[in-house]
């Protein structure tokens, strides 16, 4: 009797033909919630229901709840409220490493090496209270004022600040310097809401210091927008030239196309893409090599060329629907084969490419001919069928780092000595090194305190397997805590103007452009 009364209560709301699938779905979600032995959380059901449907697509369609929403959008927004510093935590102790200049923090005089013990009278140092919770706590609307208790170095009593939160850039650029004279390096995290501004003023800055070629650095880069992707791809192009397309089931094919207003019109262009490079930043690769604009250098990116179009649901949860596939200017499409519904194998991917050798050595990669396609202006020959292939192949340094290196980074000694190196040496370096190039060419981080580290790690068994292993490590230690030290004095810049001389990737772009 229920059944029949569910079945007519679900006809009298849907009016749909008994072989529809959606009167079929409503009719299973209504007997659940009204007959299941247990009670059932409704809203759960709905949302199980959703994903189980988009699980059996592709890897890329997904749903999300209302504040995954907020955390996935937060990175591409370019902004979110909050006190405006950069922090780390030490020893269960918030450790500002920077206030972010002109933010609300640095206005009331928060500094660099603070730490803050209290939010509203609240203890958030000692109490082991998670790192999300602490930000919960700090970050509020625009407009809210909140109560810090902070720590100096050198001030007995602690200190108190009103903040008043404001609105909080996020950057998606994370580094803009002079590798070489008259090449500038631009360094793209991710395709967000900024970064095309962000793009035009490094160019800028870039230009008045000489630079005539530029290094574009997408290793990592998982994507995010794009317009974004459309706009960066625009300043390196003529007006007209083809900078991808989309196309799909429903959707009819659309073209972006360069307006030939672009600041980057001349001058050598190389890209740097890795296995991790993927999405929009895949895009401004493919344009810029199939239009012959540029060379590219790395390995084979990671071959996300799918479209997902964003559909709000009403309490504010998201699906992101793949809609289309996107294609170079060659035509190529950038998406690797997957089956639909086996994630696991798909997010497997680099890792079989790993053990399959494609990321050491470069016969180990092989492409269809009916994969084949050619670039629009010297007809070069290019693939498609799965990421960006670069012109220049540059494999994975496997034994770069070693296994005791790789245990002290996973186990946080390395980043934790850093930290408390700066906190206690930051005045002192910052009055010997007046400028980043003095610090570059001088500086050197003092092996008393690797060798502290390497003791306090052997505590906890974390040692290297011989003199050899340690002998190798020394070097890459010292070169890593370098450039982080180069970061907290100054920026993101710095440390990779440090970190890259030692790249392969960024020698091989480097080489390239000289020659």
């Amino acid at each position: 009797m229920m059944v029949i009364t569910i079945a007519a209560a679900a006809q009298g709301k849907m009016r749909m033909d008994d072989d529809n699938p959606l009167r079929k779905l409503q009719i299973a979600e209504m007997a659940i919630n009204y007959m299941y032995v247990d009670s059932v959380d409704e809203g759960k059901l709905v949302e199980d229901a959703i994903r189980g449907m988009l699980e059996k697509l592709d890897p890329h369609s997904s749903y999300s709840t209302p504040k995954e929403v907020k955390a996935l959008n937060e990175p591409l927004a370019g902004s979110f409220d909050g006190i405006g510093v950069q922090f780390n935590m030490v020893e269960d102790t918030l450790l500002v490493i920077q206030p972010v200049t002109g933010g609300p923090s640095e206005k009331v005089g928060i500094l660099a090496g603070d730490r803050i013990v209290n939010v509203n009278d609240t203890a958030i140092a000692g109490v082991k209270m998670s790192k999300e919770e602490i930000m919960r706590r700090l970050r509020g609307p625009k407009g809210t004022k909140v109560v810090l208790g902070v720590v100096r170095r050198g001030i007995k009593d602690t200190l108190t600040f009103k903040v008043t939160r404001d609105k909080i850039p996020v950057k998606s650029i994370d580094a803009v310097y002079m590798i070489r004279p008259e090449v500038g390096y631009v360094r793209i995290g991710n395709f967000g809401a900024t970064t095309h501004d962000e793009f035009c003023e490094a160019l800028a800055k870039l230009q008045q210091q000489g630079m005539r070629n530029l290094i574009l650095d997408l290793q990592g880069n998982g994507g995010g927008y794009l317009q974004a992707a459309v706009n960066i791809a625009n300043e390196f192009l003529q007006k007209n030239d083809l900078i991808v397309y989309t196309e799909g089931r429903k959707v009819p094919r659309y073209e972006y196309k360069a307006k030939g207003n672009g600041k980057f019109l001349d001058g050598k262009v190389v890209v740097l893409i890795d296995e991790y490079s993927a999405s929009a930043a895949e895009i401004v690769t493919g344009a810029i090599q199939d239009q012959d604009r540029g060379m590219v250098v790395g390995r084979r990116s990671f071959g996300k060329g799918l479209v997902q179009r964003p559909i709000d649901l009403p309490d504010g949860s998201m699906i992101r629907l793949t809609v289309s596939h996107y294609f170079t200017p060659a035509g190529r499409c950038i998406q690797k084969p997957y089956t639909k519904g086996e994630a696991k194998d798909y997010a497997m991917d680099v890792v079989n490419r790993l053990k399959h050798g494609e990321l050491t050595n470069a016969d180990s990669i092989h492409f269809a001919d009916s994969l084949k396609c050619y670039t629009l202006r010297q007809h070069r020959t290019v693939y498609g069928g799965g990421g960006i292939m670069p012109d220049y192949f540059v494999p994975l340094d496997t034994l770069a780092y070693t296994k005791f290196h790789r245990e002290l980074s996973a186990k946080s000694y390395i980043i934790n000595t850093n930290l408390k190196y700066i906190d206690a040496h930051r005045k002192e370096l910052k009055k010997k090194y007046k400028t980043f190039d003095d610090f570059r060419d001088n500086f050197v981080f003092p092996k008393q305190e690797i060798d502290k580290m390497i003791a306090e790690a052997a505590k906890n068994k974390v040692t290297p397997k011989d003199d050899e292993e340690l002998q190798k490590s020394l070097p890459k230690l010292s070169l890593q805590l370098k450039a982080l030290v180069a970061r907290d004095l100054w920026d993101m810049s710095e440390y990779f103007a440090i970190i890259n001389e030692e790249s392969e990737i960024v020698r091989k772009a480097v080489e390239i452009i000289g020659n």
